[in-house]
């Protein structure tokens, strides 16, 4: 299992589900990012989450398939 991190800005209290995907570059596109959260590929502190926005702050971990990722502050 791959395991990553993202750093939120200093300004950042949180980042959105699907701009995290977007970012890290597991989803190719917006669309396909919200496609795979309403599908329940995604767990958020170890419970699938279906919440596209969900906030996602320092501490939180998110796992897909084979990728792990750490917000970190």
């Amino acid at each position: 299992m791959e395991k990553d991190t993202f750093k939120l800005r200093p300004t950042d209290e949180y980042i959105e589900l699907i701009t995290l995907l977007k970012l890290k570059q597991i989803a190719q596109t917006g669309g396909h990012a919200k496609i795979i959260v309403e599908d329940g590929l995604v767990n958020v502190n170890g419970e699938q989450e279906f919440r596209k926005r969900k906030k996602l702050r320092a501490g939180d971990i998110v796992e897909m398939e084979e990728v792990t990722i750490s917000i970190t502050k």
